[in-house]
């Protein structure tokens, strides 16, 4: 059976899966065949496994980061917030329902068999897993029958490294907090403290860290630097949220719903060279942008609600009369219709009118779809006309089916399914496709296309190998954890156990 080692934070975005991702490349780099395990995740990215089962993003990162095929093993429980007290429980890549939060609070023990199933099948193949526990394992209120923090380090035998925040100030206290809040048995668990996200000189913080193990005893085996990496984000606090202002040769806003999901989607967009790419929460914010994304969503009626409340809907219907390419992913693809309709209480039930952009409607079904594809766009018209042809690769993840009506013209070909798929109308593009900015081509058309209208020199366009671009981030990541970590520490810490 493989080796565990667990990574646990003092609070949400600690670095926990990021530390988890490193710590997986180094351990690759150093002929180990590892393997990511988080037995609970909360997060609206998620991801198709070549079997058509949904996992959290997170695990999909580390994965790749120790250059192995991502499996719903690696997170066999998957929370998708419906809202601010319930969520959709997927287990092992499949929907069980939706439930209150008190309501899986009661039920979660129940769900351990499951957990211990996945883990043990990895344990097997692996020589290490590094496990990621979620939140912090002080939550009090939290701890009875526990399954992702503490609960699974001994479910699994893993010694924890606890990680702090220092970028966010307080590190001491977070990490003293921590171990103080926990019981005798939960702090013999932890085999060491990490203190992320650090920037300037080291010498100024030892002895900060020298009275940090007086207090609590354990030996601090990291101090990692803050790392300028770019690499896929799951959690709702993260930073690319912040960038508001364009400034680059092409401006690209995305509509910042409630319940973004998948905004993982736009990330090629942001690498690209000469592009900025920001979101946008009000109508305010929008400015002249010379495209419009509207992304997925985990719950499609009620966030068009939101839109047309707060007037960004408006604003975007303006922008789309006025020639701005508008593209909707998934549930950006749904509002831009007709009518949305929930017969079945999928969401929030009834029927409204959608932004009337697209001549399609929407239903959504009680069966959600799941499936990795392929295919090409077919003649495309309008301004992104240089996208005909082009092959991608995707994931569809969602709950409705929509219906071209009239000479409404499809968007793409999946080759997978022998069909149509999305619409298009002039500048208005949707399509159910996740992922298709992966494509190199794809990228380059798009990005081609606005620097055309824009009169810019379509040659300035540069390729991007995005698969090639990820491998250099995730070399990067583990050249800072071997900065900052004492390897043959965390590689004894590994060895000794429980």
């Amino acid at each position: 059976m493989a080796k565990a080692l667990m990574i646990q934070g003092t609070m949400s975005n600690a670095g926990k899966s990021l530390l988890t991702g490193g710590l997986l490349r180094v351990m690759r780099q150093d002929g180990y065949k590892a393997a990511p395990f988080k037995s609970q995740n909360m997060a609206l990215n998620s991801f198709i496994t070549k079997e058509g089962l949904e996992m959290g993003r997170a695990q999909v990162m580390q994965a790749e980061a120790a250059g192995i095929e991502p499996s719903v093993r690696m997170n066999p429980i998957l929370l998708k917030p419906t809202n601010d007290t319930g969520s959709q429980v997927i287990v092992n890549g499949e929907v069980r329902g939706n439930m209150a939060a008190r309501d899986y609070f009661r039920y979660k023990k129940a769900l351990v068999p499951d957990i211990m199933k996945a883990y043990n099948s990895l344990a097997e193949e692996y020589d290490i897993i590094v496990l990621e526990g979620a939140g912090s394992p002080a939550e009090i209120n939290l701890k009875t029958d526990d399954i992702v923090n503490m609960g699974m380090a001994k479910l699994a035998g893993a010694p924890v490294l606890l990680a702090g925040d220092i970028d966010r100030g307080g590190v001491f206290a977070q990490l003293v907090g921590t171990v103080t809040l926990l019981e005798k048995e939960e702090r013999s668990l932890i085999k060491g403290t990490v203190i992320n996200k650090f920037r300037g000189d080291k010498t100024i913080l030892d002895p900060g860290i020298q009275m940090l193990e007086e207090r609590i005893h354990i030996p601090t085996v990291g101090v990692i630097p803050y790392l300028h990496v770019d690499i896929d984000d799951e959690d709702s606090l993260t930073e690319r949220f912040e960038r508001h202002e364009g400034g680059g040769l092409v401006d690209i806003a995305v509509i910042r719903v409630p319940r973004i999901s998948n905004f993982t989607d736009f990330r090629p967009l942001e690498a690209m060279e000469g592009v900025t790419l920001r979101y946008v929460t009000a109508a305010g914010q929008l400015g002249n942008p010379d495209m419009i994304l509207l992304p997925g969503t985990k719950n499609t009626m009620e966030d068009l609600l939101w839109m047309r409340q707060n007037g960004l809907e408006a604003a975007v219907i303006k922008a789309s009369f006025a020639g701005t390419i508008v593209m909707g992913i998934c549930g950006g693809y749904q509002m831009l219709g007709e009518t949305l309709s929930d017969p079945f209480g999928v969401e929030a039930g009834g029927s409204i009118r959608g932004m009337g952009l697209l001549p399609m409607d929407t239903v959504f079904e009680e069966h959600k779809t799941r499936t990795q594809v392929e295919g090409s766009f077919r003649d495309v018209s309008g301004i992104l006309a240089g996208l005909s042809g082009v092959r991608f690769k995707g994931y569809e993840i969602h709950m409705g089916k929509s219906s071209l009506k009239g000479n409404g013209r499809p968007l793409t070909w999946l080759d997978s399914f022998g069909k149509a798929d999305g619409a298009q109308s002039g500048s208005i593009y949707g399509t159910y496709v996740h992922g298709i900015f992966d494509e190199e081509a794809v990228l380059k058309a798009v990005i081609g296309s606005l620097y055309e209208k824009k009169g810019l020199d379509i040659s300035e366009v540069q390729a991007f190998d995005m698969e090639a671009y990820k491998e250099r981030q995730y070399d990067i990541l583990a050249d800072g954890i071997r900065q900052g970590m004492d390897m043959d520490a965390v590689y004894r810490i590994l060895e000794a156990g429980l």
